[in-house]
């Protein structure tokens, strides 16, 4: 476990991002008053933000997961025939 005030770590972030991901602790401190602590992200804690906001969502009750899996993207299928479309928009332009 490291302690760094804020100024130090500013100056040198990346150093000490990399020391939290290899697993350690570090304390961040203002006038020797422990204000933060920077972890390494908790076992089965999503590797993206957006995953990780979708599961905190989840968490909270926010947001109610599908019960079932989906089997992929629903079919699209067109609501009319390209040639009735065209017909009726030449219909709605003669009523003008």
């Amino acid at each position: 476990m490291r302690a760094v005030g804020i100024k130090s770590l500013k100056n040198s972030l990346s150093e000490y991002i990399r020391l939290v991901q290899s697993g350690e602790t570090v304390l961040v401190t203002d006038r020797d008053r422990v204000v933060a602590e920077l972890i390494p992200p908790r076992q089965g804690r999503a590797a993206s933000v957006s995953d990780a906001t979708l599961a905190e969502l989840v968490r909270t009750g926010s947001l109610t997961p599908p019960s079932l899996p989906a089997a992929g993207p629903p079919p699209s299928l067109p609501v009319k025939k390209l040639k009735q479309i065209l017909i009726d928009l030449d219909r709605d332009r003669a009523d003008r």
